[in-house]
C-alpha cells in the first residue's frame, strides 16, 4: 500500500476509520471463508471416492489429512512470499 494512502487515512474521520476496519474485517472473513472452503472442496473431490458408510475409511482420512497439510503449508508459503515481495516493495520507496 502506498505510504501517502496510509496518511490519508489518518486524516479521516473516526466514522469512516470505522467503516473502513469494518470493511477490512469483513474481506478477512470473506476471504479465510473462501480458502477454507477451496480446501474442503478440494480435498473431499481428490481423497473420498464412495459413500459406504458415515466415516471416512483409513485410506480416505489419509488422504484428507495429507491434502489439508498440503494446502495449509502452501497458503502460508505464498502468504511469507506476498510479505516479502510487499515488504521489499515497501523498502523501495
Amino acid at each position: 500500500m502506498d505510504k501517502s494512502m496510509i496518511g490519508d487515512m489518518d486524516n479521516l474521520p473516526e466514522e469512516d476509520k470505522m467503516r473502513m476496519a469494518t470493511m477490512i474485517d469483513q474481506l478477512q472473513i470473506r476471504d479465510s471463508l473462501r480458502m477454507y472452503n477451496n480446501l474442503v472442496e478440494r480435498c473431499f473431490t481428490d481423497c473420498v471416492d464412495t459413500f459406504r458408510r458415515k466415516t471416512l475409511d483409513k485410506q480416505e482420512e489419509t488422504c484428507v489429512r495429507r491434502c489439508a497439510e498440503k494446502f495449509l503449508k502452501h497458503s502460508m508459503r505464498v502468504g511469507l512470499r506476498f510479505a516479502e515481495l510487499n515488504q521489499g516493495a515497501a523498502t523501495q520507496d
